[in-house]
Order: C-alpha cells, then sequence, then structure tokens
C-alpha cells in the first residue's frame, strides 16, 4: 500500500527546472519576534512587498479548498501572510508529523557544540549494543550521522516500530539510502548523553530560547511527535533561515546547519540531516530504492530547503528571498495521500509564485 500511494504522487509531480521568481526582496534589517507569548509580531503587508495582490485571494481559495489549517509567508522575519481555516486558530495546536524530523536534527548539533556528543561516533557509543537486531559488527557500523543523513543500512519496511527486534540489517550503514523511523534514536541518545529526557533538554535548549511557548512532544503509535501553533512553527523556520541565530544569539553552530541543509551522503542529493534539499539533480523518495533525475519541487526556488511531514505538514525555507512559509493541515490531496513529499508540494509553489510580479 505504501508504494502504492508513492507511486501515485509521480503522477501528479512533473520533472523540471526549478523556478525561481524574478523579484528580489527588499534589503531590510532581519526581524526576530520577542519571546513573549506569540502575542507580539511585525507584519509587512502585500502591497509594501510590491506583491500581486490579485493572486492572494486565489491562494486562500486553493488553500482551504485543500484541507489547510494554517498559513504563513514570513519575508525578512516579518509576517506577510497569516491565514487559519476549516476551524482552525492561532492559538490551536498542531502535529508537525516528519516535519519535525528537523527538530531532532537541530537538537542534536547542539548537543555536538555542548561536547556531549559526536555525530561521527557509533550509536552504541551512547546506547550501549544491542538497540538494533543487527549483527554487533554490522551495528557498531551505524553513526549518529547514518541517523541524521538516512543510511543506517537499517530495514524500512517493517515499519515505525524502533524496538531493537524491528530494527534489522539489510546494509552495511553507509550504502543505502533509505526514510527510516530510526533517526528517533537520536533523541535517546541525547538524552543519554546530557543525563536529562529529551523533553527537557529540548526545551531548555532549543524551544524557550526562540518563544515557541507551549510546544511539546507527544506520544503517538510509539513515535514522539511535535504539536505547536503555527507561529511557533514558524519561529523554528526563522531560526533555520538565519543558520541557527536567533536576534543575535548562536542557537545553533552555523557550520553545522550549513552542514544539515546540503547534501549529507552521496546516495541522496536531496537530503541533508533530516531537511530535504531542492535545486539537486537526482532525488530519492521515501519507500522506494530508485533514483530520480530532476529536481524535488520544480516550481519552487532551487535555493529551498524544507522540512516535510506526513499529510502536508511543511516548513519551506528559501535563503535568496528571506523566506519562511509554513503550512499545517490535514492531507492535501486525501487520493493521494503520502509520508513526506507529496505533489501538493509543486502545486502550491505554483500557486506561491503568482504573488510575485
Amino acid at each position: 500500500m505504501k508504494k502504492f500511494l508513492l507511486y501515485s504522487f509521480f503522477a501528479t509531480l512533473f520533472i523540471g527546472c526549478s523556478s525561481d521568481n524574478s523579484s528580489s526582496t527588499p534589503e531590510e534589517q532581519m526581524y526576530f519576534p520577542p519571546n513573549d507569548g506569540n502575542v507580539t509580531w511585525e507584519t509587512k503587508t502585500v502591497e509594501e512587498l510590491g506583491w500581486n495582490q490579485n493572486a492572494v485571494q486565489p491562494l486562500l481559495t486553493y488553500l482551504e479548498e485543500k484541507n489547510t489549517k494554517s498559513f504563513i509567508i514570513l519575508v525578512n522575519g516579518r509576517i506577510v501572510m497569516e491565514n487559519y481555516f476549516n476551524g482552525h486558530s492561532s492559538s490551536l495546536p498542531w502535529y508537525w508529523a516528519s516535519a519535525g524530523k528537523t527538530l531532532t536534527a537541530t537538537v542534536t548539533g547542539i548537543a555536538q557544540q555542548e561536547g556531549l556528543i559526536n555525530i561521527n561516533n557509533k550509536v552504541s557509543d551512547y546506547l550501549g549494543t544491542g538497540w538494533t537486531s543487527a549483527p554487533l559488527s554490522k551495528e557498531n557500523l551505524i553513526t549518529c550521522k547514518n541517523l541524521l543523513s538516512m543510511n543506517s543500512g537499517l530495514d524500512d519496511t517493517l515499519g515505525d516500530d524502533v524496538s531493537p527486534s524491528n530494527l534489522q540489517y539489510v546494509a552495511d550503514a553507509g550504502s543505502r539510502w533509505a526514510y527510516h523511523n530510526v533517526y528517533v534514536k537520536l533523541q535517546d541518545v541525547v538524552a543519554q548523553a546530557s543525563g536529562q529526557n529529551w523533553s527537557t533538554y529540548f526545551n531548555t535548549k532549543l524551544r524557550d530560547k526562540i518563544g515557541m511557548t507551549g510546544g511539546s512532544w507527544i506520544e503517538s503509535d510509539g513515535l514522539s511527535v511535535y504539536w505547536s501553533t503555527a507561529r511557533n512553527m514558524a519561529r523554528f523556520g526563522l531560526l533555520s533561515l538565519n543558520k541557527g541565530k536567533w536576534n543575535g544569539n548562536q542557537i545553533v553552530d552555523e557550520s553545522y546547519y550549513n552542514e544539515a541543509t546540503n547534501t549529507s551522503q552521496s546516495l541522496n542529493q536531496a537530503y541533508g540531516y533530516l531537511w530535504w534539499l531542492n535545486g539537486k539533480s537526482t532525488y530519492r523518495l521515501p519507500g522506494l530504492q530508485l533514483l530520480f533525475s530532476g529536481v524535488l519541487i520544480p516550481n519552487a526556488p532551487s535555493d529551498m530547503y524544507a522540512a516535510l511531514g506526513k499529510n502536508d505538514q511543511k516548513i519551506y525555507v528559501i535563503p535568496s528571498k528571506k523566506m519562511v512559509i509554513i503550512r499545517m493541515g490535514e492531507v492535501a490531496n486525501p487520493e493521494n495521500p503520502t509520508f513526506a513529499l507529496s505533489g501538493f508540494d509543486n502545486e502550491l509553489w505554483d500557486k506561491i509564485n503568482d504573488l510575485y510580479q
């Protein structure tokens, strides 16, 4: 069933060159909202940016029709569009799904800069041996970086369960790319190395420092899923746009963020440390051992990197436009549900592009 859903995605996604809009983002100082519980946030109007006002309503209509709950566009940190649909509001939390993988990648970087871990070390240095069912010699090949890069070599066809019995050897670490929820073991690595539980370390080192008030990790089907408001998701997107810096404070090393948002291994050009990367010449997708030619999201800017989650949870970060875009909601195309990337990404960017004159 999973492979069928992913194959049906290909029917909606055409291969082509990525689209960069000709308009330039105005030069102005980057803005960071205060850590005051999401109350204060500077805005910028569509008109002030010189965008096409006539394209706003078609975009909003499309978003509502596609089961969207929240939609935000930031430029230079300021809110340009903030809209809620289908009974949602600014105060209601929603789940990030796999878009939250990037939270784990970011906190892993924080733990490394604090000297608690080294991503090049094997996972068993922190969790002990036997955290998988792989032979010991194969388990000891798996580094924290392999978990960040999705090339652990563990079997991705066995579902979301990350207990040792379900983490089985398929190939040597580093030799096979496969989208796998084993990345979540990085949360255990950080907890073990820091002597704190994951939520406490996350809240102290990331959430509270950028004002993501009220967000929390909630256990769901054996996985830890992050829930927050759309504005909190936008805060994290803004941190990512600024390569780990928040209002003059370097929360995460910029060098680590550069690694995270560039190709992390040779098997899938379009994947960093749990971030999806646009503008590459080839890519791989969840559930398939196939290499596809072309860019990930043809209509989106080539320098975009993205956090993508089940049922079309989206964080788009576009450095060339100094822009962050957030979409939360139900699956956009119920007849074609997917687990991360979907045809909706390309359709949505077609509408976003119309905003530019």
